[in-house]
């Protein structure tokens, strides 16, 4: 099964780097260029333990639906993400947070998924999907330091 990890430095507060990966309204503003929207939530607000989305989004020519739930949150150090609906046979999303001593954010991905098909879903893994996903979650990654440095603090910032 595949597995990436990434590391990134957010210059902003931990907890806020954690709202704006928690909001699913958020991320369609992160995803853009693949028109991503939400097409159900049961989370109000940010995303807890138990909640659902389901993300409708276009790769590789193709409308794809994920639905997801959160299956473990320790808010706001790390939350899971794991496929329910979709194309993927396994696809899971680990999201963690660490402070770092100039108050900016460690943020850490790590993923696993596999296709299906066996065999050829393997094949397809390995030449194609592996890239790609590392590729989509370092420019989802990107997005979001540039949301983060342009919001100054204003529709980010909590209680």
């Amino acid at each position: 099964m595949p597995h990436i990890e990434l590391t990134t430095v957010i210059p902003a507060p931990f907890d806020k780097v954690f709202r704006a990966c928690a909001d699913p309204h958020l991320h369609p503003h992160i995803m853009r260029r693949y028109r991503e929207r939400v097409v159900r939530t049961s989370a109000c607000g940010l995303l807890d333990q138990g909640d659902t989305v389901t993300f409708q989004a276009r790769h590789f020519g193709i409308t794809w639906r994920v639905g997801s739930r959160i299956t473990r949150m320790d808010a706001p150090h790390f939350f899971v993400g794991e496929q329910v609906r979709g194309p993927f046979a396994r696809l899971c999303h680990e999201h963690a947070f660490h402070r770092l001593q100039d108050r900016s954010c460690l943020m850490t991905d790590r993923v696993d998924f596999a296709s299906p098909l066996g065999p050829l879903g393997r094949v397809a893994d390995t030449l194609v999907l592996k890239e790609y996903m590392r590729l989509l979650i370092a420019e989802r990654n990107a997005n979001l330091l540039r949301l983060l440095e342009c919001d100054g603090g204003s529709t980010l910032s909590g209680p």
